[in-house]
Parts: structure tokens; C-alpha cells; sequence
């Protein structure tokens, strides 16, 4: 198994999985189940409670997933489904966090970088070894 792609599953999905956990639990200083339904249905989507148990359940167990890679189709089309809602609604106009997002973007690269330099391929001397 590849150690990168274990530690960015491990990262993306646990992040995505806590991110869920706040809109169901509140915790991690989230808002609940009961704040993300106001919040939702302030954006339109009403009864909010159905969106916020639809999208924090989708983020708790598609993160999980991921994070374990287990049902490979299921836990990134989970998170896929909502992030796609989050980036057309929220982020789009609002950038992922003022805070974070540059220090995501260059996670990402980082490891889609070291992702890509520690890959064997066919004919070459590192598959040989």
C-alpha cells in the first residue's frame, strides 16, 4: 500500500468525517443538528433538519469510509454529492475558509506531489528494486 495515499485518506477523510460530526453533534465547536437546520433553511433549503441530518450524515460516513478505504464508490460519492452543493452554494462566492484555505491547497499539493514521486511504474529502475 502506498503511505502517502494512506496518510491523505486518513487526513481527508478524517477531516471531512469531524466536519460532518459538527453538524450532527456539535462537536469540534460545531453547530449541532438543530444550528445547521437553521442555517440551511436561512439558505433556502427547507425543512432544514433533513438537509442538516442529510448532509452531516453524508460527511460522517463517506469521511469514515474514506478514511478507512472501505466502499470505495460509496464514501467518495457521499462526500462528492455534498461538497458539489457546498461549493455551489457556500463556498463559491465565501472561498473554503480565510483562515485554512491556503494551507489546505498546499497540503494538497504536497501530497499529490509526493503521491506522484513515489510511484512505481512499469520499466523503471525503482519497480526493478
Amino acid at each position: 500500500m502506498n503511505v502517502v495515499m494512506l496518510v491523505a485518506r486518513l487526513i481527508v477523510g478524517l477531516g471531512i468525517a469531524a466536519h460532518g460530526s459538527q453538524k450532527l453533534f456539535g462537536w469540534f465547536h460545531g453547530p449541532g443538528l438543530k444550528g445547521t437546520a437553521g442555517w440551511l433553511e436561512s439558505l433556502g433549503y427547507r425543512p432544514g433538519i433533513i438537509y442538516a441530518l442529510g448532509s452531516g450524515l453524508s460527511e460522517l460516513i463517506g469521511g469514515v469510509l474514506v478514511a478507512l478505504g472501505l466502499l470505495n464508490g460509496i464514501g467518495p460519492g457521499l462526500v462528492i454529492l455534498v461538497m458539489l452543493v457546498a461549493i455551489l452554494t457556500v463556498h463559491i462566492g465565501n472561498g473554503f475558509s480565510l483562515q485554512t484555505r491556503w494551507i489546505i491547497l498546499g497540503a494538497a499539493a504536497v501530497l499529490a506531489l509526493l503521491n506522484f514521486a513515489t510511484r512505481r511504474r512499469k520499466g523503471s529502475a525503482a519497480a526493478a528494486v
